[in-house]
């Protein structure tokens, strides 16, 4: 990854907002001097337009304009009163996407950016926010899967083209982080690609597979942080019925069971379960309700309601003595 992004930033997005850190695991390059890190203040903006609607800017302005007509003033508890009014008529981006943190890392044979990038849902604090880190081939390969399955829709989309130097100045990064923040709140507000697989995937399913590898070499705490962040992950993004979730619900209560935090590992259980309710049959709903029932014994729960399901699927002719356990399916899964 040797290039990057064009000073043409045509299209983009020119807010520079929050802080951003910018790191390095070795002194950088010459031609970046003394711009390792610098603060980037957020210019004012319309209320509107800072929640990330497309109305925004243009209620703002007629609220300006009627202030501002002769004879026509309004007082500020009446703009606030017409912004709390018109809000309901606005269309929220119910997730923000926000870079945090930029860091340069040095490989063998190569140096690149580390994107840090925080899923923020609009109007409500994170007290464990979900989080990816990316780089700029990662965000290049999902947009080359995009123009290539929804060509008419990612037309209007801007994405920042490669250039050959100063690939590692602050001000360079800041475009970038930007550029980023504005390519995922496009395709995010367009509604086919926001459910497409490679939308989806692009964001949990590095964790799905470093969660998965963890589990496997018996690494349950680290993969326990994982399997977390790909919940959020999932959650933030709406996909919590899929199963994706069912598999990360799978991986939190073997990994919770295996460090002895049994309660949490029955709630997953639980959750999994009502998720599987009205499912006749699924691959995992056997070792989930097996799971719950030696957990519900473990932490002195109720256990006769998944004890009945489990009689129906013997009775419906499911050779539950042959069934994984929800450790063997979760390490059989194929994740690419």
């Amino acid at each position: 990854e040797s290039s990057e992004l064009e000073d043409d930033t045509e299209g983009l997005s020119t807010r520079l907002s929050g802080t951003l850190s910018f790191t390095s695991h070795e002194e950088e390059e010459e031609e970046e001097g003394d711009g390792a890190s610098e603060e980037l203040e957020e210019p004012p903006q319309a209320p509107g337009a800072a929640a990330g609607t497309e109305d925004g800017g243009r209620c703002w302005g007629e609220w300006v304009s009627a202030a501002e007509r002769p004879g026509g003033s309004l007082l500020t508890r009446q703009l606030q009163e017409l912004w709390r009014r018109s809000r309901g008529s606005l269309a929220p981006q119910r997730l923000l996407f926000e870079v945090t943190s930029a860091s340069v890392v040095s490989e063998r044979s190569s140096k690149y950016v580390l994107y840090t990038i925080y899923l923020i849902r609009s109007g409500q604090f994170d007290k464990a926010p979900a989080t990816i880190a990316r780089r700029y081939s990662d965000f290049e390969q999902l947009n080359r899967r995009l123009r290539c399955r929804f060509s008419c829709d990612m037309a209007s989309v801007a994405f920042p083209r490669k250039r050959l130097r100063r690939n590692f100045t602050a001000e360079t990064i800041a475009k970038r982080s930007r550029a980023f923040e504005q390519f995922l709140s496009h395709l995010h507000s367009i509604d086919e690609i926001r459910r497409s697989p490679e939308f989806l995937e692009f964001f949990f399913l590095p964790d799905l597979q470093a969660a998965q590898r963890l589990t496997c070499t018996g690494m349950y705490r680290e993969a326990l942080a994982t399997w977390a962040n790909a919940y959020r992950l999932q959650d933030r993004l709406g996909v919590c019925s899929s199963g994706r979730f069912l598999l990360t619900l799978a991986g939190l209560a073997v990994c919770h069971q295996e460090l002895d935090q049994l309660g949490e590992a029955h709630g997953c259980c639980e959750q999994a379960l009502q998720l599987l309710e009205a499912q006749g049959s699924h691959p995992l709903l056997g070792p989930f309700l097996q799971a719950h029932i030696h957990l519900s014994w473990k932490v002195g729960k109720d256990k006769r309601r998944s004890e009945a399901r489990l009689q129906d699927l013997r009775e419906a002719g499911l050779p539950l003595q042959q069934q994984p356990s929800l450790k063997e399916c979760l390490i059989k899964e194929p994740l690419e």
